[in-house]
């Protein structure tokens, strides 16, 4: 491949895993360089790891505010749908010091500890469900189940309504995919969804308010640092954010994490043979991490003029940090294209690249991992892909939509 050759607005190419060659290219010969963009002004890529680094770190400059964290404008697409200064991941400091602050009071070591041992059992009835059966479709039954499963705990959301969020996030994340989206030119399939989530949001605030428990939605409401609380619409926001970041995220780490074994039948041996050595088992998923790398680009806007690699971009440019390129630069992981769960030291990135906007729910989701790569490896051990892997027609979500697989069948646990 050429570097003129080179299109990262290519949805098929990604789709096809073709993208890891575009980012060679531009890694090896501008690292730093200027995109086309079909509904825009077009972009600027930063795809090796130090420098998405410094750009994820220096929140004044590459700022996550002024245009938000999407490519595309919010405001020009829907300007009702602005989440800029209000959700999570589209502010800068102060705002997102003070968020964070009070958000930080649901994701606690006590409260990831009070989840544990309800995740392993959520884990063993998840292989319940399918280890009699000898097959199964690997990203909806296993895959997308813990997160879920998770992210319904935290929020306090009836198991039984765990089906619906799996729906908003897939109609959210999958807006550019046919299978998702009925046009994959229109707003309307993610804007419904994201207004459902607002809706059964504030009833679940409502019902805590009336009826406190112990989980995050009854923290949250109730958070206050220094006389201040949540408003409505940051408590909407970031329930929206917790349904596709903590759900989407998770599933598709697991998804490719676990195609990865399947397709690197050396790595699953290894990890089988020592599934229960703790240390072994945070190393490799770290590597499932690094080499999934859900999230592809997060997109900053330059606050004031400014150069990297001295190459000079303007004061209000888009700037697309791309996740998926530094996790693979030459210059920070030896053989990037080998799947190594006993890679170590591993600087991935999947998480950002450290700073204001290091993941919130990093911990989480390692737990989550390790529980149900744990939980499958145990019972599942001889698993095999029954079919290709679909993955998802998407620049900005690297996902697996569907991927069956067999196994010999066993007991359940209860």
């Amino acid at each position: 491949m050429k570097l003129e050759d080179v299109d990262l607005m290519d949805l098929d190419a990604f789709q096809d895993g073709r993208h890891h060659e575009m980012f060679e290219v531009l890694r090896a010969e501008a690292p730093v360089s200027f995109h086309e963009e079909p509904d825009g002004p077009g972009f600027w890529s930063v795809v090796k790891h130090a420098d998405l680094q410094m750009v994820n770190r220096d929140t004044t400059t590459f700022s996550s505010q002024i245009g938000g964290t999407q490519r595309f404008n919010i405001a020009d697409v829907d300007p009702e749908f602005d989440t800029r200064g209000i959700m999570l991941v589209d502010t800068d400091p102060p705002q997102h010091t003070r968020l964070r602050r009070l958000l930080n009071k649901g994701f606690t070591p006590r409260m990831i500890g009070m989840l544990e041992q309800h995740l392993r059992y959520r884990a063993e009835l998840i292989v319940d469900d399918v280890i009699e059966t000898g097959r199964c479709e690997f990203v909806e039954d296993l895959a997308a189940e813990l997160p879920l499963q998770a992210i319904a705990e935290i929020m306090g959301v009836p198991q039984e309504d765990r089906k619906m969020m799996f729906d908003w996030s897939n109609r959210m994340i999958g807006a550019q995919d046919a299978d998702y989206n009925d046009d994959t030119e229109s707003a309307d399939g993610p804007r419904e969804a994201a207004m459902e989530v607002y809706m059964y949001a504030n009833k679940l605030a409502a019902e805590r308010r009336e009826d406190p428990r112990e989980d995050v939605v009854t923290t949250l409401i109730n958070a206050e640092i220094e006389g201040e609380k949540l408003n409505e619409l940051e408590f909407d926001m970031f329930m929206l954010l917790l349904t596709v970041a903590g759900n989407e995220t998770t599933r598709n780490a697991t998804s490719h994490g676990m195609h990865a074994l399947l397709t690197n039948p050396d790595q699953f041996a290894k990890l089988r043979e020592n599934i229960d050595n703790k240390a072994y088992l945070s190393t490799a998923i770290d590597e499932v991490l690094r080499w999934a790398t859900p999230v592809l680009h997060f997109r900053r806007t330059t606050s004031t003029a400014t150069e990297i690699r001295g190459v000079e971009i303007p004061e209000g440019d888009k700037v697309l940090m791309w996740h998926i390129s530094a996790n693979r630069d030459e210059e920070v992981f030896e053989d990037p294209f080998t799947f190594n769960i006993e890679r170590f030291p591993n600087e991935h990135i999947t998480f950002g690249g450290g700073g204001a906007h290091y993941c919130l729910g990093a911990n989480l989701a390692k737990l989550e991992l390790e529980i149900i790569f744990e939980e499958i490896i145990h019972r599942l051990p001889d698993m095999q892909i029954a079919g290709s892997a679909d993955m998802l027609r998407s620049n900005f979500i690297g996902g697996i939509k569907r991927m069956p697989v067999t196994f010999s069948p066993g007991a359940k646990k209860h």
